[in-house]
């Protein structure tokens, strides 16, 4: 099954992307924990990609498809703003960001730690996060 959703770069839709990811993932899963975290990762790159790649610019759009099979979902969310370059992000320690009481910076270590897979593809002007997810035996 395949689900699509487009939103301008507006931070006030992040409710919209959760409500979506919640509403689609519960005719599927069965577990609220499971489905929390996966619209905690959702909901974290799209906010990265609203905020940091396209600047809040609401003439921009960010585009959100959900394949969901048997056996998991995968993600894919992709936008035409700046690019982000995997390769150059250091995951940064807990105790760093305890010690330094830093905020944010976190967000990409626990996508990883949510979702089976995540990676970055970046094709012409389009870039591309796709993140999978095994479901739980249910």
């Amino acid at each position: 099954m395949k689900f699509n959703l487009k939103v301008y770069c507006d931070k006030t839709r992040l409710k919209d992307i959760r409500e979506f990811i919640t509403e689609k993932l519960k005719a599927y899963v069965h577990d609220d924990l499971e489905i929390n975290q996966m619209v905690l990762a959702v909901d974290e790159i799209c906010a990265n990609l609203i905020i940091h790649s396209n600047y809040c610019n609401a003439n921009e759009a960010i585009n959100l498809e959900v394949f969901v099979e048997r056996d998991g979902v995968t993600f894919e969310i992709s936008d035409e703003g700046e690019k982000f370059d995997l390769k150059k992000y250091k995951e940064p320690s807990i105790q760093e960001v305890v010690q330094t009481k830093k905020k944010g910076g976190i967000g990409l270590m626990l996508v990883r730690r949510i979702m089976d897979k995540v990676e970055f593809v970046n094709k012409e002007q389009k870039n591309t996060c796709i993140m999978h997810k095994r479901f739980k035996h249910q």
